[in-house]
């Protein structure tokens, strides 16, 4: 949520534990070791070299994904596999289960994807190293929504750290985030006492005109909902050549996936407060990876205008389930408080500052066709 370094949430993965999980899956060979443990916030993971290639287990807290809830993950990675699109194999137990469960957590066990994780050691939601890279994370994210389509699962079940779009699609979307902030009893709590109706109307009026037809518009698709570069395994000429990560994936459109892809990366968001808002954007970035999309799905200028009049709010309903985490399974209010001030409200507030409406006037009136 910041520069400062923390420590990690959740406790690291253990040899014991790790072997001890391995073996409830038959394909995955013995353990030479554990070589690398991950830094991110929301769960566990450590890659693990065996005798027969790399693998990488990942482990949650059942509260934040339960076996169901891991399971639709996997029905849409498979189903991306046999679309082509190129996705770490998912192991299975001897039963034909995708996750495991013991205790507290649950466990997935995933092979290694063919690439360099090029941006393993920086912060999550820092921006590309080159437009070349923004370009082609964008042509990238166009076949995964090529290869998504036939995919007809429901919506996710509700569960922490899902990134739906029920919220701005709907056209009274104040009393849908009252809904959906009742509905977390950790949420509600945290919020008591703040003016977080008021401030809410307050974006929703400033930004949200009209954007609930132009969501009813848009076709149904399964996405990613969590594209930055560090959930990409890269080749040496600076093609993408794993997309992984699909935790926060869920039932959206592509318009919507591809307003979070330019909030995740075209932003030093870590940043913000520390540099000016001028310096805080890179419209280049954003503009690469919509050039790079349309190459293999062409973007009309209504498109573009929804995404770019989606930008300013596409995050809230994300920044509400992480305030729900923070607040309620990791007990951590500052954390909260930060993702409340700093990414819920602090996001959009930029987007109305001169800086902000200027990032917005080069998107939408740039020809990325």
């Amino acid at each position: 949520m910041g520069l400062a370094m923390e420590a990690p949430t959740w406790p690291a993965i253990t040899d014991d534990e790790a072997a001890g999980v391995l073996g409830r899956f038959p394909a995955a060979a013995p353990i030479t070791r554990l070589c690398w443990h991950s830094p991110r916030p929301f769960s566990a993971a450590t890659l693990i070299d065996t005798t027969s290639g790399a693998l990488l287990l990942k482990r949650h807290d059942r509260r934040v994904r339960t076996l169901a809830g891991l399971a639709e993950e996997h029905g849409f990675i498979a189903h991306l596999a046999r679309a082509g699109m190129p996705v770490p194999d998912v192991l299975r137990t001897a039963d034909g289960a995708g996750a495991v469960a013991t205790g507290e957590w649950t466990y997935e066990l995933h092979r290694r994807g063919v690439g360099d994780d090029a941006y393993r050691d920086r912060p999550s939601w820092t921006p590309f190293r080159s437009p070349a890279h923004a370009h082609e994370a964008g042509v990238a994210l166009a076949r995964l929504h090529h290869a998504s389509h036939g995919f007809d699962a429901p919506a996710r079940v509700a569960q922490p750290l899902v990134a739906s779009v029920s919220i701005l699609s709907a056209k009274a979307p104040l009393a849908r985030a009252a809904a959906y902030i009742a509905a977390r009893p950790a949420l509600a709590a945290f919020l008591q006492g703040r003016p977080w109706r008021r401030q809410l109307s307050s974006l929703f009026a400033a930004s949200g005109d009209g954007l609930a037809q132009r969501m009813a518009d848009q076709a149904p698709l399964w996405t990613h909902n969590d594209w930055h570069p560090s959930n990409l395994l890269w080749s040496e000429d600076g093609k993408v050549e794993t997309v992984f990560d699909f935790g926060l994936a869920d039932r959206t459109c592509a318009v919507h996936d591809l307003a979070i892809a330019i909030e995740r990366t075209a932003f030093a968001w870590l940043e913000l407060g520390e540099r000016r808002d001028d310096n805080l954007a890179d419209p280049i970035a954003a503009l690469s990876l919509l050039a790079g999309y349309a190459t293999i799905r062409p973007l009309d200028r209504d498109t573009i205008d929804t995404i770019v009049r989606l930008l300013p709010l596409v995050h809230i309903e994300f920044a509400l389930s992480e305030i729900a985490y923070f607040a309620g399974i990791v007990g951590d209010r500052d954390a909260a408080a930060l993702a409340w001030e700093g990414y819920l409200l602090g996001h959009a507030d930029w987007f109305r500052s001169a800086a902000g409406k200027a990032f917005l006037a080069r998107l939408r009136g740039e020809r990325v066709i």
